[in-house]
């Protein structure tokens, strides 16, 4: 049990924040590892990124948690960099390394990872992959599919930069070949996993990220979309015999990746899972 003094305190900083189901997650699987902490939100807006590290060394607090606009403006403004912070220009984890100094980390590639693995049962190897979006979570994505051999990502987006750039990511994150590229509609039919890494369908949107007909039994699909926990797409997926899932394991398991990071302990994952579905 959380004592009204905690021992050390984390947050996940970002505006908006206190939406966010980060507090509910780690407060859950810090009194299931019986680690005396406390986790908030804190509301920091944009250009506030250098601020809110200086802070953290400040109140010594125990990590942070990143969410939009700040992720680009922590990884510049801490100390060092993990290798795919460094080409995403990205960071989601702030992690303090004892001395003052601070890391930044993303989890979110192996978070996606090892939900594909938890919901779908899917390993990445080898996978042909048509990936729907080029912005963070979709350069995160692919970052972690190439890095677990990926055969192929074909990268779909409105802008062929965006694209490029995404594509980029994979093959600079790949143990060998290039397994990035811009890809077409064709590249949706033709893949083993389907991944809508866009903000489509989130809210009360009920709008696709692609045709559902393009897909077909046999695929997997994942929506990193989360709210709600099935989309308009996810639905019309499902019912032509799609595998689909949602997003939500992929938050708990960057944030089980986090947890280990800060803690040194294994994260209770499952109990994570099921406070990431209860929310907030």
């Amino acid at each position: 049990m959380i004592s009204a003094r905690p021992e050390r305190v984390a947050a996940v900083i970002g505006d908006p924040a206190r939406h966010s189901r980060s507090p509910a997650i780690h407060n859950a699987a810090f009194a299931a590892a019986g680690i005396d902490w406390v986790f908030t939100a804190f509301e920091v807006p944009a250009g506030g990124g250098a601020a809110a590290l200086e802070a953290m060394r400040v109140l010594q607090l125990a990590g942070l948690s990143v969410t939009m606009p700040l992720k680009a403006e922590v990884a510049e403004a801490a100390d060092s960099r993990d290798a795919e912070v460094d080409v995403l220009g990205a960071a989601n984890c702030i992690v303090p390394l004892g001395d003052g100094r601070l890391r930044a980390a993303n989890t979110d590639a192996a978070g996606f990872v090892a939900g594909l693995r938890a919901d779908a049962g899917l390993e990445p190897d080898g996978l042909r992959v048509a990936l729907l979006g080029a912005g963070g979570a979709a350069r995160a994505v692919a970052w972690g599919l190439a890095a677990a051999g990926a055969a192929e990502v074909a990268v779909l987006n409105r802008t062929p930069s965006g694209a490029q750039a995404a594509a980029a990511v994979a093959d600079a994150a790949a143990q060998s070949g290039n397994p990035g590229r811009v890809g077409t509609t064709d590249d949706i039919a033709a893949a083993d996993l389907v991944v809508n890494a866009t903000s489509v369908g989130m809210g009360a949107d009920s709008s696709a990220p692609c045709d559902p007909t393009l897909l077909r039994g046999g695929q997997v699909a994942v929506d990193l979309v989360y709210e709600p926990l099935e989309t308009a797409w996810l639905a019309a997926l499902r019912r032509r015999g799609v595998e689909a899932h949602n997003g939500l394991s992929m938050l708990a398991f960057q944030a089980a990746v986090a947890f280990e990071l800060w803690t040194g302990a294994a994260a209770p994952v499952e109990v994570m899972r099921r406070a990431a579905l209860a929310g907030r």
